[in-house]
């Protein structure tokens, strides 16, 4: 005996198409209802993101030319360094 299908309700209202991406009609109808939550987390997700491109800008901003690395002149790409294994032999 299998259990007893349950049908959901058709989902309508503005979230709608959450449903189509998995969403359950309870989550639909809870944002239906309370919008904000919705917002609340579109702007959690941009300020997280924007917090880790400051946090990198902040890294690359402060690192020591030593760190960086040197543009190598168009001249050097075809001369080979004396004393230097092929890179099968590293």
């Amino acid at each position: 005996m299998s259990a007893p299908q349950r049908s959901s309700p058709p989902v309508q209202g503005q979230f709608a198409w959450f449903a189509k991406i998995g969403g359950t009609p309870e989550v639909v109808a809870t944002l239906n209802d309370q919008p904000y939550v919705f917002f609340v987390l579109l702007a959690a997700l941009i300020i997280l993101i924007l917090e880790g491109v400051f946090i990198w800008y902040i890294h690359y901003a402060t690192m020591k030319p030593e760190q960086k690395k040197k543009k190598e002149k168009k001249g050097d790409k075809g001369e080979k360094k004396p004393g230097g294994k092929p890179p099968a032999q590293r």
